[in-house]
């Protein structure tokens, strides 16, 4: 991931600004408990843990990611928000992390994963992870792409065409496989298929 990373992150919120739909709807429904502790799961550049901490001042928010380098850049864009005492980062892999080794908290109220499922090979380990990570009464926010069932299929072909060139595969089954995991779960299209969205309640 470094290595794919190392250059695409100094221009990576640029692009992705476009086409990463429903990000900001995620994280203004994340609504966590006064002085509560939220995960952002493949945080890349830090931007969403940015506009979180903002949207949400009493709370405290941490990150993982796989990469480094971007790591790197996500604390760099932290302290110049001026947020570096509210958003922890640590480097973790999203399908088996310690919650207490890296941030020394046992669990979290709220876990979010936004278009990172659809990078990660064992994408179901990464799910069952960040429900695991949940405190009782927790919850897990996902968004994702979607299947784009409401749209064209030319614009189907031509988007995971695209998304193919890099290593994005929009997984298909991913509602089915939120059901097995959480019987207890919310999930809808957005934008007409455009994007998937989920939640997922542990009690």
């Amino acid at each position: 991931m470094d290595a794919i990373y190392r250059t695409q992150r100094h221009f990576y919120d640029l692009t992705r600004k476009y086409y990463l739909l429903g990000r900001d709807a995620l994280i203004d429904g994340l609504a966590p408990p006064v002085g509560g502790r939220v995960l952002e799961v493949g945080c890349g550049t830090g931007r969403n843990l940015i506009h979180a901490a903002r949207r949400w001042p009493d709370a405290y928010f941490h990150g993982i990611d796989i990469s480094e380098a971007m790591l790197e850049t996500a604390r760099a864009n932290v302290a110049r928000a001026g947020l570096s005492d509210r958003i922890a980062f640590a480097h973790g892999d999203a399908t088996a992390f310690d919650a207490m080794a890296l941030f020394g908290v046992a669990g979290f109220d709220r876990v979010f994963q936004s278009y990172t499922l659809s990078m990660i090979p064992d994408w179901r380990g990464a799910l069952r992870e960040g429900v695991a990570k949940l405190t009782v009464g927790g919850r897990l926010d996902v968004v994702d792409f979607g299947q784009q069932e409401g749209l064209p299929r030319w614009f189907r072909a031509l988007l995971f065409a695209w998304l193919a060139k890099f290593d994005v595969s929009p997984r298909v089954d991913l509602f089915a496989a939120i059901d097995e995991i959480a019987p207890r779960a919310q999930h809808r299209p957005l934008y007409r298929g455009y994007a998937w969205s989920a939640r997922i309640f542990r009690d």
